[in-house]
């Protein structure tokens, strides 16, 4: 029988106080520390909210590609993609942003929450060039709280464990994937063969 948490005393006297350590990670700024974790990350996740809804979206590039301005303030240039723009449209309505910085053999992960606003300034997007082509905006991050998350979610998932990792061939290809939700109106044994050429020729 379901038994539905529906107020906020409830859902407290189930999990018990925090844990000390992990009121006192949370601070307004990004520390030497929590600097270099961003510095060293090529991947995170970028959370927004808006009137049709949630986003989280998938950001990657060098180690790096997430410049630290200051303490308060990163810049992000927002790479080629497929023109959704959910999370910018997203920005739009609602400037609220959380985003989750993995490093590669790192366990910890790191968490800021903040509020973006996007700028198109042509100095500041020709900065982030890559082979000479620049981003079309740059996010530009202010920092409201920062902290980073324990070990047990990737020790759980052993997600850097190279014993862990799927085969690719045992999952539906990309272009089989989208034949079945677009109903065979795009996708297919074409998209997959184009894949492999068209993608890192699309990157930047």
């Amino acid at each position: 029988m379901s038994r539905p948490i529906t107020d906020l005393a409830a859902l407290e006297s189930l999990y018990g106080e925090p844990v000390a350590a992990s009121i006192a990670k949370e601070v307004p700024a990004l520390t030497p520390g929590y600097r270099a974790l961003i510095e060293a990350s090529p991947f995170f996740v970028l959370a927004t909210s808006g009137p049709d809804g949630l986003d989280a979206s998938p950001r990657g590039d060098e180690p790096g590609f997430v410049r630290v301005a200051d303490d308060r303030t990163l810049l992000i240039p927002d790479r080629r993609g497929n023109n959704r723009i959910d999370s910018l449209r997203n920005i739009l309505a609602d400037p609220r942003v959380g985003l989750l910085f993995l490093v590669p053999g790192l366990n910890e992960t790191l968490r800021v929450n903040g509020r973006a606003v996007i700028d198109t300034d042509p100095a500041l997007c020709d900065s982030f060039a890559v082979d000479g082509k620049a981003p079309k905006s740059v996010l530009v991050v202010t920092i409201e709280t920062v902290f980073f998350q324990c070990a047990r979610a990737l020790l759980r998932s052993r997600l850097w464990d190279p014993a862990a990792q799927v085969p690719r061939a045992s999952l539906p290809s990309v272009g089989s994937l989208l034949a079945e939700a677009s109903a065979g109106r795009e996708g297919g044994d074409a998209y997959d063969r184009s894949l492999a050429e068209r993608i890192p020729k699309s990157l930047y």
